[in-house]
């Protein structure tokens, strides 16, 4: 018996022919990765916009109001979470909040489709904020009495002069001597350049008169995430740590 012979035979008719079925086969799986990584990057996509709506969101700086601490280009992130169970802002705090009804009466119309793409756009940082939201420092809180400028030439915040080592180097705590109550449950915003920033002091004479109420707040800035040269926290300040809340209020 011609043992070579079957066992060729067997090998030959098991074996596939070179391209018969291994093209279908690669098509097939290939298909199914793509299809697999497909799903993957829109439910990554979809968790990194969740996360950036509620949690953490970066924030890029488009101007200088807020220099030195901010430079413009800058992406801050801003924690979504740091006044949602009760806690409020604290004077020196940077925050991102929407100005609509404070720093703007009237938001600009923008055609539904581009506003979409620019709002995820801007969720993930790659794009400038709507420009109805804001980064600037809460000056005062909810009871307080802001003054400016003492006989030092200083902001007053219930009495107290505040030392505000963060302003801009040559700046003037404000050209526009101001005399203010905040009311409760608002909040008076000034950037840190004070010659280069609009902000309550320019908003006086409008409807609410400058002051932003706390519920518009979107979040604290806590750290520059980006250009990594930059790659750091937002010191807190001391400067209100003598201020004391007057009688009946919170700060």
């Amino acid at each position: 018996m011609n043992t070579e012979a079957q066992h060729a035979e067997r090998g030959s008719s098991s074996e596939t022919p070179v391209g018969a079925e291994e093209e279908p086969r690669f098509s097939r799986f290939a298909g199914l990765s793509w299809r697999g990584v497909g799903l993957l990057g829109i439910a990554c996509a979809l968790f990194v916009l969740l996360f950036s709506h509620f949690v953490l969101q970066p924030f890029l700086i488009p101007s200088g109001s807020m220099e030195p601490t901010l430079q413009v280009g800058d992406r801050v992130l801003v924690d979504k979470l740091a006044y949602r169970f009760g806690a409020e802002p604290h004077r020196g705090d940077v925050v991102v909040f929407d100005g609509t009804g404070s720093f703007v009466q009237e938001p600009p119309g923008e055609n539904p489709v581009t506003g979409l793409l620019r709002g995820v756009a801007a969720a993930l940082g790659l794009a400038e904020p709507a420009e109805t939201d804001f980064v600037k420092r809460v000056v005062g809180v909810g009871g307080d009495h802001v003054v400016c400028c003492d006989k030092g030439g200083r902001v007053e915040v219930n009495g107290r002069a505040v030392e505000e080592r963060y302003v801009y180097p040559g700046d003037v705590p404000s050209r526009e001597p101001f005399d203010i109550v905040v009311p409760p449950g608002t909040l008076w915003m000034m950037g840190d350049h004070r010659g280069n920033s609009r902000d309550s002091r320019d908003h006086l004479g409008d409807p609410g008169g400058g002051m932003v109420p706390v519920d518009k707040v979107i979040g604290r800035a806590d750290w520059i995430g980006w250009p990594f040269g930059r790659w750091s926290s937002l010191p807190r300040t001391g400067a209100f740590r003598d201020v004391t809340d007057p009688a009946g209020a919170h700060g």
